[in-house]
């Protein structure tokens, strides 16, 4: 599989973006605003992306060894896990944020700084590696490639979550609060 990297740096750039433009819609006096039971709130759920996503960006720096299997074989699969809104998920005891008051800019602040990381990840370094640093349930080692999808896919589902969450306390989708 041809992997192109401008598109790809677009993807990641573009979701992450999404990800920001959602969650700065949602008030600071809000964001640590439990929506609904049993619920993260918005600033919980950036939490997650930043632990989440900063740990993936970790793995992808770390240790690596070739692969003989094509870089991209897990992307679909990867997709169509988190990619479907209608199952509940589970995250690991590790990347699940405390439940505390969280700071918005510090937050947004962590969150596009990863998101810088996962670009030069993917302008600077062989994709077609095998990452051996963390073993994922069920895919065993990602390639760089499929590690990065699973950022963007990961992203995808929590920013589908904010927009909900934002919903439900009552922010309206076109309205923007600029804090």
């Amino acid at each position: 599989m041809e992997i192109k990297i401008d598109e790809l740096v677009h993807e990641v750039n573009d979701t992450m973006e999404k990800a920001v433009t959602t969650f700065s819609e949602i008030a600071e006096g809000n964001i640590n605003q439990v929506p609904f039971e049993n619920s993260w709130t918005a600033a919980q759920v950036m939490k997650h992306l930043v632990l989440s996503n900063g740990g993936f960006a970790e793995i992808m720096r770390g240790s690596v060894s070739d692969s003989e299997r094509d870089a991209a074989e897990n992307v679909a699969t990867i997709k169509s896990i988190f990619l479907n809104f209608t199952t509940k998920m589970k995250s690991p005891d590790f990347i699940v944020p405390p439940d505390k008051v969280y700071d918005k800019a510090a937050l947004l602040t962590a969150f596009i700084d990863i998101k810088k990381q996962l670009v030069q990840i993917v302008q600077t370094e062989d994709l077609s590696k095998l990452c051996t640093a963390f073993k994922l349930p069920q895919l065993g080692f990602l390639t760089r490639l499929e590690a990065v999808h699973f950022v963007i896919f990961h992203t995808q589902r929590h920013t589908h979550q904010l927009r909900n969450i934002r919903q439900a306390i009552g922010v309206p989708k076109k309205e923007v609060i600029n804090n």
